[in-house]
């Protein structure tokens, strides 16, 4: 199975550490928005990715797969 790309979007700063647990991800650091996008292996890491940022009390503004570049598909 190929690892789909997703657009994670959070309220807040994540911190360096937690970032650095994700690797391959790529980040956008804005005054009151981080924005993590990169390829997730599966659902179950995507839940991992999504468990971590929620325990840190940081509001998950948007989660959405980003389109397939080979094929088109979202």
């Amino acid at each position: 199975m190929t690892a789909m790309e997703y657009e994670i979007r959070v309220s807040g700063l994540v911190p360096a550490a937690v970032l650095e647990e994700f690797e391959g991800v790529r980040v956008a650091v804005h005054p009151t928005v981080t924005i993590l996008s990169g390829p997730v292996p599966d659902r179950a890491a995507l839940h991992g990715i999504l468990d971590r940022l929620l325990g840190l009390d940081l509001e998950l503004i948007d989660v959405h797969r980003l389109a397939d570049r080979r094929s088109g598909v979202r």
